[in-house]
């Protein structure tokens, strides 16, 4: 897959992720936060909660599917994102870390799952 396929099928999937999570009641805060360490997909406002959404869209499970995705290097990168966000915040009391799972087949079809809590914020 080219680099510009990979992008419109990686906008494609946060499109789908963020109105699946405004289905479960999340509250769109940003889209594609970046600062100095990186890049957050998604972060939302789930009730009381400040949400750090990680969105991996893949067009099959080959090679561990969406979710292997998040490797601990990745992990660390979210987490100096998010802590460089929330001190720019009023103070939150309780945030976490989501990772939406995307996969659109080839002949079109799409699943989306939720995993909540998907890791401990790890410098």
């Amino acid at each position: 897959m080219s680099p510009d396929q990979r992008g419109l099928l990686g906008r494609r999937g946060e499109e789908l992720a963020a109105d699946f999570l405004r289905q479960r009641g999340h509250v769109i805060v940003e889209r594609n936060y970046r600062n100095k360490f990186g890049e957050i997909d998604i972060i939302t406002r789930d009730g009381d909660t400040l949400v750090f959404v990680e969105v991996k869209t893949r067009k099959s499970q080959r090679y561990g599917g969406a979710a292997a995705a998040v490797t601990a290097k990745k992990q660390r990168q979210i987490t100096m994102v998010a802590l460089e966000y929330m001190a720019s915040q009023p103070r939150q009391t309780a945030t976490r870390c989501d990772v939406v799972c995307v996969i659109i087949d080839t002949v079109g079809q799409i699943q989306l799952s939720l995993i909540e809590n998907a890791f401990e914020a790890a410098l």
